[in-house]
């Protein structure tokens, strides 16, 4: 399997497939690389080159007991990317990833990346404040932290359905998809997932997005039961001068793989790398 060596010695497993303009996805928590397998091979399909990593603490990467936050993760990205000399590169973040997406951009730059996607992202905080009102309170995340820790196999089972949005009415998602959530998440150490719960909840970006220079297309669900739209999606649009805003009415979190509306994702997708 490949890897790349990040800057603390820590294996960061990824896949490769198809030759062409890069385009570099960033996954969601807590998944893996293979959740982006559809898209990776649409991409590849289509004259690109799709690569997608595991993040440290899962999947086949290695599982540090430091380092999992949004730095070291938008470093381990960096890692990758100048390992495998990635060049005028579309970046694809979901969820967490997104956050990945800017802090990279925020600490590393945009010499390397033509444009960005953010979908269903984390940016700019996800964490309630005085000054991020629209944001969840901590109560919610101690939450996700309490089911980690105590039982994190039906955790991620109870997860599943407000992640794919099956808990609405006339939901298509199958039991095959909320099973593949289970078997990815149940792959990420304990450890590597419960500390990111305060990597994506507590990280603010909004500087990172300031940094944003390049077309980025900002992509998000208003039933996203996860990362609320108003929180995310929405002001992300607004700190990112020029970019480009699409709402999925209806959509989940983790519309990407909910056949109703990853067709009209995936189009896009295909549509903005080209453009």
């Amino acid at each position: 399997m490949p890897f790349v060596t990040a800057a603390d010695g820590t294996q960061i497993f990824y896949k490769d497939w198809g030759t062409g303009r890069p385009v570099v996805f960033s996954h969601g928590w807590p998944l893996t690389a293979d959740a982006w397998d559809p898209q990776l091979q649409l991409m590849a399909d289509n004259g690109f080159r799709a690569i997608a990593h595991d993040r440290r603490g899962g999947g086949r990467s290695g599982q540090t007991w430091e380092g999992n936050d949004l730095d070291t993760y938008a470093d381990d990205l960096a890692s990758l990317i100048q390992t495998l000399d990635l060049r005028d590169i579309v970046l694809v973040g979901h969820s967490t990833g997104g956050g990945e997406v800017a802090r990279y951009i925020g600490r590393h730059g945009t010499d390397r990346v033509a444009k960005a996607v953010l979908l269903s992202a984390i940016p700019p905080l996800m964490l309630k404040s005085a000054s991020n009102p629209d944001g969840l309170p901590m109560e919610v995340f101690d939450g996700i932290r309490e089911g980690v820790a105590k039982d994190r196999s039906q955790f991620y089972e109870d997860l599943s359905e407000t992640f794919y949005g099956a808990n609405r009415e006339g939901s298509d998602v199958s039991q095959g998809t909320k099973d593949a959530f289970w078997l990815w998440s149940m792959s990420v150490g304990i450890k590597g997932a419960y500390d990111c719960v305060k990597a994506f909840s507590e990280t603010d970006t909004t500087e990172d997005l300031k940094k944003f220079d390049i077309p980025t297309l900002i992509a998000h669900g208003d039933d996203d039961q996860i990362v609320p739209i108003v929180a995310a999606g929405e002001k992300s649009s607004k700190i990112v001068k020029g970019s480009t805003y699409k709402v999925y009415p209806g959509a989940p979190h983790g519309l990407a793989m909910v056949p109703k509306f990853a067709e009209q994702f995936n189009a896009d997708l295909l549509d903005f790398a080209r453009g």
